[in-house]
């Protein structure tokens, strides 16, 4: 039966970035999907909120503390996964930053910050995932890229540079490591709201931009990202690779 090529029984995830919003979301499908799921991000009280929907739908959870960006931080945040469930099947790489500066007057600690959250951060867990996936037989990675990585936005030069640069990240990595079964994707969300975009949901120009444009009239939630993440990581999309699915109510379609 189809939906039997949706199920992660018997798969280990980590999501990156899972304390909150979209992070949150996919880690608690992967779970509702059948997954035992790992979770990190700094924030240890939202990790231990997000641990807790995991295993509410049925499933194991581990929550690490981590900043991925810190020296050392990677190599124990899987060394405490595989110790706990001896394997990542799935990785998805959620976690990201932003700050709003205009371009010449971006402040060069901002930019190496940013740099280092959303794009160094996720190649070096990636390179030490892949390992173990190779191991085991293969795998899934399922970054978080943006409208950004086709788009332009003011105010934002290093936060666009940084999603470009995980579109083709996803390109590249799922043309060199399709041999070993292992598949990689991105998730390109549009407009969300979430913890993080709080503000710009309640500015009244940025919501009336966003809505002019929108062709599913309403934000996005982080409940719009959580049939994607399942599909991706299944045997359902098995013959899907390098490619960069967009959840954004049709913005990118006007």
């Amino acid at each position: 039966m189809i939906l039997d090529d949706f199920r992660l029984d018997g798969d280990v995830a980590l999501v990156t970035g899972a304390s909150r919003g979209l992070g949150r979301a996919m880690a608690a499908a992967l779970g509702e999907a059948g997954a035992n799921v790992a979770v990190t991000a700094r924030s240890k009280a939202g990790l231990d909120e997000t641990a807790a929907l995991v295993r509410e739908a049925g499933a194991e959870a581990l929550a690490v503390p981590a900043d991925v960006a810190a020296p050392g931080e990677i190599d124990r945040l899987v060394g405490k996964v595989l110790a706990r469930f001896g394997k990542i099947d799935i990785l998805v790489n959620n976690v990201g930053t932003t700050a709003r500066y205009p371009a010449e007057d971006f402040p060069p600690d901002e930019w190496r910050r940013i740099m280092d959250v959303n794009v160094t951060s996720v190649f070096s867990l990636t390179n030490l995932v892949v390992g173990s996936m190779k191991k085991t037989g293969g795998g899934r990675i399922i970054n978080t890229a943006s409208l950004l990585s086709e788009i332009g936005v003011a105010l934002i030069p290093a936060y666009a540079a940084s999603k470009g640069a995980i579109r083709q990240l996803t390109k590249a990595w799922a043309v060199e490591w399709a041999k070993y079964d292992i598949r990689v994707n991105a998730i390109g969300p549009g407009y969300m709201h979430t913890e993080m975009t709080e503000p710009l949901y309640h500015d009244k120009k940025r919501h009336e931009t966003v809505m002019s444009r929108v062709a599913i009239k309403r934000w996005g939630t982080p409940e719009d990202v959580k049939g994607v993440v399942v599909f991706l990581a299944s045997r359902a999309s098995g013959y899907i690779t390098g490619q960069i699915i967009y959840v954004d109510g049709g913005w990118l379609a006007g």
